[in-house]
């Protein structure tokens, strides 16, 4: 009986190790050749966002750092009642884009599927560069704008066309940020491409 006992419990234990790091964020995440060397099926699924809607590769990665520094099963904070009762989340943005439940199922009844998950990188990328495409469509904001297409991703395509973003010093802050970070990965991956 000790030996099914001792099957069964290696079998559990394996079983709960197997994922435990598959949404682990890279090691370095201000090193772009070394997160898409550590993580090459997330430049696959960059450069096909890349080829599918124009969006480039360093906006998409720069977006991802800040929504959610890589980790594939990042939720929002909890929020708390009387600072200890936990209330729900903050949102119901997850995974790698961080996208909201109501625009992933619009995602997902349009040319993601009903099968895309927010956890999946490929899913998550592509969900991106759809909803740029169709921020381009709706504000003008080009494609290859990474602070403003940030600011509408943030704060959404009619909070950005409302301007909702001008009265948050800290979210245009951000944004340049995210813009700066773009910049620096764009110069990266240029020169791990020469290695």
């Amino acid at each position: 009986m000790s030996r099914i006992f001792r099957a069964m419990a290696c079998v559990m234990l394996l079983a709960s190790c197997s994922g435990a790091g598959n949404f682990s964020a890279p090691r370095n995440l201000d090193d772009a050749c070394s997160i898409v060397s550590e993580r090459p099926e997330y430049l696959r699924a960059f450069r096909a966002v890349e080829r599918k809607y124009g969006v480039p590769v360093p906006s998409l990665m720069a977006i991802i750092y800040q929504e959610s520094k890589f980790i594939g099963n990042n939720r929002t904070p909890h929020r708390y009642a009387l600072g200890v009762i936990p209330v729900g989340r903050q949102s119901s943005a997850f995974g790698y884009s961080q996208a909201l439940d109501g625009t992933w199922e619009e995602y997902q009844d349009g040319p993601g599927g009903r099968r895309a998950r927010r956890d999946d990188i490929g899913d998550a990328t592509d969900f991106m560069g759809w909803y740029m495409v169709q921020t381009v469509e709706e504000t003008g904001v080009p494609i290859n704008d990474t602070r403003n297409q940030y600011l509408a991703y943030h704060d959404g395509r009619t909070g950005f066309k409302r301007g909702t973003w001008r009265s948050k010093s800290w979210l245009i802050r951000i944004a340049g940020e995210v813009e700066a970070r773009a910049v620096m990965y764009d110069q990266q991956l240029r020169s791990c491409r020469k290695r």
